[in-house]
């Protein structure tokens, strides 16, 4: 790798522009009113924006310029890294880089975006329409049935003049490709790409903040709207195509986990479907996307009047929500801010650990085990609190 590059953005600055200042939260009320014709409840939380019209209106997609400057980023990490390339496959992090959206199949597309060069594309040959369609004028090329996909990763890599080099492997990278990409480009050292594509993607511009708020806000508005539908004798599944329509009126994808009584006790609920009648719980967890950018929020409320121990369940949680968002801060490990939030808790005589309260707060994204929280070896999370 050439050692005196430079780039346009220190890393410094990149970290600025991820600054974002901390959100209040916003809540669904926990009492239903089981009858009467309107619901006083069904209004949008104060602080989200009224009309379906005013929140498609702040969406703005995200710009070639923006994913020119993220290939920049990764660049600039690379060399802090001593990484002479990425590679990775059709999917969320091809799609943050490039803006091409490319499933993953048995047939591999995929991308090596050099340290110094622009990006290459590797695809099927008879798939070479759709994805020009999709990469537009960059170098891309083809392979035919009867010939190795990661033969011809072994060619790019030759003629970028990285057969010698290092090779960071993007995380969700499905094992084959990586072990064949080895044996293709045997001289060359493969490393994880992690420190590279994650180190650009937990950094968010206040851009991919704004999408992700928009999603939060239209997750909210839809939640709180949908309370009106509730009704003695509603299923799950009726509830759930409630929330999916009102996601389509702002023109997103979404769709919510629906559970009454006893299904609402379990994280994924149970096989059987529940009909709601008076004085059960119900919990709707989902969300929508907003540009490729995902809210995922939880609301529990009660169907009718609660009983005594519903109101102080609901209460405690809500306190360890909020004793979580207040040790909330820039820098602070996840797990800090779960232990805050599991305090609350256990103090109330629901712990130690996941006997009662099963999930967790603050999870970083690139971790996928189900054990306590943490974040990455030497690293903590940037922290901002979504109105949701």
């Amino acid at each position: 790798m050439e050692k005196g590059r430079q780039v346009s953005m220190d890393r410094r600055a990149f970290i600025k522009t991820s600054a974002a200042g901390a959100l209040a939260q916003l809540s669904v009320p926990l009492l239903v009113p089981s009858a009467g014709p309107e619901n006083p409840h069904a209004e949008s939380a104060p602080g989200i924006t009224r009309t379906v019209k005013e929140i498609r209106d702040r969406i703005k997609p995200i710009t070639a310029e923006e994913r020119l400057q993220r290939q920049e980023n990764a660049r600039q990490l690379m060399f802090e890294q001593n990484i002479d390339a990425i590679l990775m496959e059709g999917g969320t992090t091809m799609t943050y880089f490039t803006g091409a959206n490319w499933g993953r199949s048995e047939r591999l597309f995929a991308m090596v975006l050099p340290a110094n060069g622009e990006p290459v594309y590797c695809a099927p040959k008879f798939e070479e329409g759709r994805a020009r369609e999709q990469v537009g004028d960059a170098r891309l090329l083809t392979w035919e049935e009867h010939e190795s996909p990661f033969a011809l990763i072994g060619e790019i890599l030759r003629s970028g003049g990285m057969t010698t080099g290092t090779i960071g492997v993007e995380e969700t990278t499905r094992y084959f490709v990586t072990e064949n990409v080895g044996k293709a480009a045997a001289a060359a050292s493969i490393v994880s790409g992690t420190p590279v594509t994650a180190g650009c993607r937990s950094v968010k511009s206040p851009h991919e903040i704004e999408l992700m708020q928009i999603a939060n806000d239209i997750t909210a508005h839809v939640f709180a709207g949908s309370l009106k539908a509730l009704k003695d004798g509603l299923t799950e599944r009726e509830f759930g195509s409630t929330l999916t329509k009102m996601f389509s009126e702002f023109g997103v994808t979404g769709g919510a986990l629906v559970l009454f009584g006893e299904a609402s006790a379990y994280p994924h609920g149970l096989v059987k479907e529940h009909t709601l009648r008076e004085g059960q719980i119900v919990l709707i967890d989902g969300g929508c996307s907003v540009e490729g950018y995902a809210s995922d929020v939880t609301r529990t409320t009660v169907f009718g009047k609660p009983s005594e121990k519903m109101t102080a369940v609901w209460g405690i949680v809500r306190k360890a929500q909020d004793a979580g968002l207040a040790a909330a801060k820039p820098g602070v490990p996840g797990e800090d801010i779960d232990a805050a939030a599991r305090r609350v808790i256990t103090a109330a005589g629901y712990g130690p650990d996941y006997k009662y309260f099963t999930h967790r707060r603050s999870r970083r994204e690139t971790c996928t085990a189900t054990s306590r929280v943490s974040t990455l070896s030497g690293s903590s999370a940037s922290v901002w609190k979504m109105k949701c």
